[in-house]
């Protein structure tokens, strides 16, 4: 009687697309967090305008990461890098951090515009960006929409209180340590959401 085979390629396979999944996230997570943390670091030893440029570049530095990986870059790091570079810029030229600590203002402010406005036009942004990947009812997108864009005009609210109210290391910290763990928690809790108002789940109901 003949041992049985091991079905290593099937194993071997798995094993690969693990270890693919693991290297995707890691990579965009380091496009994520990479700059921020370099923006931390530089500003802890060096100071707000040296640790501005530090970003800027480190900025540069994870679009090109993200083409090398992925061979795209999505639209919001794109929109963010520009902001980023616009008013690191002025930042620096003028020599006043105002123009830095209000990047994250204007950014939330227009992510939370552009979904209303898409809303009013019957076109809602989050289902041309994520429609692909989610597959949501009407009324589902329509609701996350606003649920998106009200918590875009709180961030933004968040940011202008921060750095009104405490000092530049602080605004710092809490920008590299609080905007991203804030946010994946409220995208977390949109999850029951996307459940109730999956189209598939819907159209087995009825």
């Amino acid at each position: 009687m003949q041992p049985l085979e091991p079905k290593t390629g099937i194993g071997k396979t798995e094993i690969k697309k693990t270890h693919g999944s693991e290297q995707s996230v890691a990579g965009k997570l380091l496009i994520e967090l990479g700059p921020l943390l370099v923006f931390f670091g530089v500003n802890a030893a060096y100071g707000i305008f040296i640790g501005t440029a530090a970003f800027m570049v480190a900025t540069i530095v994870a679009l090109a990461l993200a083409w090398w990986l992925y061979r795209k870059v999505p639209v919001m790091p794109i929109v963010s890098a520009v902001l980023v570079l616009a008013f690191g810029g002025l930042t620096l030229y003028l020599h006043d951090d105002t123009f830095i600590k209000l990047k994250p203002t204007i950014v939330y402010t227009m992510f939370a515009v552009l979904l209303l406005g898409g809303l009013v036009a019957q076109k809602p942004v989050l289902a041309l960006l994520f429609g692909p990947v989610f597959n949501l009812t009407d009324e589902g997108w329509r609701k996350l929409t606003i649920r998106w864009a009200v918590f875009f005009v709180a961030m933004a609210v968040l940011n202008e209180f921060v750095w009104r109210s405490f000092s530049t290391d602080t605004w710092v910290s809490f920008k590299a340590f609080g905007f991203l763990p804030i946010t994946f928690l409220f995208a977390m809790s949109q999850v029951p959401l996307m459940q109730r108002y999956g189209a598939e789940e819907n159209s087995q109901q009825n």
